[in-house]
């Protein structure tokens, strides 16, 4: 009781985030994701300038000039290595999110990181490409576990009327990464032919960034009171994210969350596709990180440079054009930050998934009538325009919906998942787009507009809007999908009240 006239006083929450909040959405955001963002971007720079250092490597060692063959077997393993060891970094990251908790994770994640770079640093100076191969399979680990763990760490330490908002600093920093490896890139900067090595091991000054800042905020609220049972340590973590103020209100949030869980364990992958109570929340996040992968954003990028050269853009000032997708990307990341507390998840994703269909017919057609002379202008816009709706809807809400719609013990196993589903995608797509592009051409758009429609349509009849809800309510939601009854008639049958007595 002594707890009520201070709440009384608190008022309304407010609707930004504490600078301790904000710097610590930031210190994990530049050693997380955007690693991921920064690794995809700079491979594209040196491409030409490693064919050549695996060619003169083979001269060297055999002897013997490198078959056009071999030259393309290895290029391909240095390049899909990367996706390989996402997957294992996404194996890895729910595990070590409970045993290390999340934000030791993320530390210990950064080792790798430095140990990926200056393997890629030295692999020149030695004349060894293989350390080339095992620092980028080292660096997709790093990435993996970061994609995995970041927007972990900051849904449970945001309130619920700023998580969206919070978790959505994984894809701000993301694209950010991808703007700044376009950026050091240009043969200006790190892509020349001697600077590559160094352009590749500039992956540990992000990880170096994070060692040092980290480690000044607290670990998750949420795993200290639920998963470790620490409430000391709890309340102070609380009282640094949210101040004195609202700590109160949080605590009583994750001890309600805490008591629904009965003392719940964490569970294993593998024990959520088994457990009925989570069936439409598991279809919901595949289903969600298939379709962020298969939308089509990967044909955009790879048609941009055939559209600006089609548009009268001279081809060695391209790269400089392309940097303006990498700069859109990042601005509606942005908005959809600044968005998703007020429009709401459903609408933002939804409205993507629809626009980004309508933009697949008008580039489908543009491409098809290259007749006129307009219609570069129109691919052009509208590749603008599908990089918007991508990063407003798809881009930016997957992750927020992959920490909301799970319980505490079951949410690292579901980025285990989400993870999993979204390498093997992301390695799939990169496998089969150049057969989709050469058989279809163009016309490869409707496959990504067939895809979105039916994203879209899933999205309408199945995800609830989760904005300023709690676990517990977001829970409730699906109870209806899960077991076919209302929440109350559900909680109405003896046999199975108490199948469920750890979910409410």
């Amino acid at each position: 009781m002594e707890h009520q006239p201070l709440l009384k006083r608190t008022g309304p929450p407010s609707k930004l985030p504490s600078w301790t909040l904000f710097l610590a959405m930031c210190a994990a955001g530049i050693g997380g994701t955007f690693q991921y963002g920064y690794n995809v971007s700079v491979i594209n720079a040196p491409t030409e300038h490693i064919h050549k250092f695996l060619n003169e490597t083979w001269q060297h060692r055999y002897q013997t000039p490198l078959s056009p063959g071999m030259l393309t077997l290895l290029w391909s393993t240095i390049a899909s290595i990367f996706s390989l060891g996402g997957l294992f970094g996404a194996h890895l990251g729910g595990s070590m999110a409970i045993w290390l908790g999340r934000k030791g994770t993320l530390l210990m994640n950064n080792f790798i990181a430095i140990l990926a770079a200056i393997l890629m640093g030295v692999s020149l100076p030695a004349g060894l490409f293989e350390l080339l191969i095992v620092g980028r399979f080292l660096i997709g680990v790093n990435t993996g576990l970061g994609l995995c763990v970041q927007p972990l760490y900051m849904g449970e330490a945001a309130p619920k009327h700023l998580r969206g908002a919070m978790v959505m600093g994984s894809s701000i920093f993301l694209t950010g990464g991808i703007l700044t490896g376009q950026v050091v890139g240009l043969r200006e900067l790190l892509g020349g032919d001697a600077y590559w090595p160094f352009l590749l091991s500039s992956s540990c000054f992000p990880a170096l960034v994070q060692l040092l800042t980290l480690p000044w905020f607290p670990e998750s609220p949420r795993y200290l009171l639920i998963d470790r049972g620490d409430e000391r340590r709890c309340l102070q973590a609380l009282k640094r994210f949210h101040g004195p103020l609202h700590s109160r209100a949080e605590m009583e949030d994750i001890q309600r969350e805490r008591s629904a869980l009965s003392g719940e364990k964490p569970k294993k992958p593998w024990e959520l596709f088994t457990d009925r109570s989570l069936r439409w929340q598991l279809l919901a996040i595949v289903a969600l990180t298939m379709g962020q992968q298969l939308s089509g954003i990967n044909a955009i990028y790879f048609y941009a440079s055939y559209v600006f050269e089609e548009a009268g853009i001279p081809h060695d000032k391209i790269p400089y054009v392309t940097l303006g997708t990498g700069a859109c990307e990042c601005l509606t990341a942005l908005t959809c930050g600044l968005l998703i507390e007020s429009m709401g998840r459903r609408a933002l994703i939804l409205g993507g998934y629809c626009l980004m269909t309508l933009w697949c017919v008008v580039l489908t057609f543009s491409l098809t009538y290259q007749m006129y002379a307009w219609t570069p202008y129109l691919s052009m816009a509208t590749i603008f325009a599908f990089i918007l709706s991508f990063g407003l809807g798809p881009g930016g809400v997957t992750n927020t919906l992959t920490t909301e719609l799970f319980m505490q013990s079951s949410r690292p196993a579901a980025y285990m998942i989400a993870g999993t589903v979204s390498w093997l995608s992301f390695f799939t797509i990169g496998m089969l787009f150049p057969f989709i592009v050469k058989g279809l051409k163009q016309y490869c758009f409707v496959v990504f507009l067939v895809e979105c429609s039916l994203v879209a349509t899933f999205i309408f009849f199945v995800i609830p809007e989760t904005k300023n809800k709690t676990f517990l309510e977001i829970k409730r939601e699906f109870q209806k999908l899960n077991f076919g009854r209302s929440s109350k008639e559900q909680d109405g049958e003896p046999g199975e009240r108490c199948h469920l007595s750890h979910e409410f």
